[in-house]
């Protein structure tokens, strides 16, 4: 799914302080959403009620290899955006038609775990989303029939962190949210008591 985005310094400023005010989504997921969860799911055992694993964030960069700039770039606003150093990725295999050879840096990923995890998805849905031109919520088809969820944003300046004044050119990134449930039913309700913003489903006419 890919979001864009519509910006306004003052919602920012204004959203990032009640943020910080409040109790981060780590501390409210163990006290309580965690048995609210597992109420609505009907599991017996707390160990096995789904929570978020890991959050991936990467950015896929057009002209890495002509212009090593390109990757610095990325990886200062990736750093900016998710608080952590990434790493660069590199081609897996060498494709001649793109002059790529195996090795050769084609973007910069991070893995967000345990409290930078949830900080950094509870920014998702408290202040980013908010931001985004004429959002109605999020597809709720995007899961990867393993419990996954991937969001696809077509400019990093939709974060918070990142100053639009600043940015030289346009870059997409893709944020994947990686959890502990099986199915993507449950995976789904994981991040709607999260309070993942999704798209409300449309019921169909019935036929008479």
């Amino acid at each position: 799914m890919l979001l864009t985005r519509r910006i306004s310094r003052e919602f920012a400023g204004n959203a990032m302080q009640n943020y910080k005010n409040m109790d981060n989504l780590q501390t409210r997921f163990n006290k309580k959403i965690k048995l609210d969860l597992q109420q609505k799911l009907g599991v017996k055992n707390p160990m096995a009620t789904p929570k978020l694993v890991k959050i991936v964030v990467n950015m896929g960069v057009k002209d890495a290899v002509a212009d090593k700039k390109n990757i610095e770039r990325a990886g200062k606003a990736l750093e900016q955006i998710t608080g952590q150093k990434p790493r660069i990725a590199k081609a897996k295999k060498s494709v001649a038609s793109f002059k790529l050879r195996e090795g050769d840096p084609i973007g910069v990923v991070v893995t967000l775990r345990g409290k930078r995890m949830y900080d950094f998805y509870e920014k998702l849905v408290s202040i980013v989303f908010p931001r985004l031109k004429d959002f109605h919520g999020i597809n709720r088809n995007s899961f990867d029939g393993r419990g996954n969820y991937a969001i696809g944003f077509s400019e990093y300046a939709v974060f918070p962190e990142v100053d639009p004044s600043t940015v030289e050119r346009v870059q997409g990134l893709e944020v994947i949210v990686v959890t502990s449930a099986t199915k993507d039913s449950d995976a789904l309700t994981l991040l709607e008591i999260l309070g993942t913003p999704f798209k409300k489903e449309v019921a169909l006419p019935s036929n008479r």
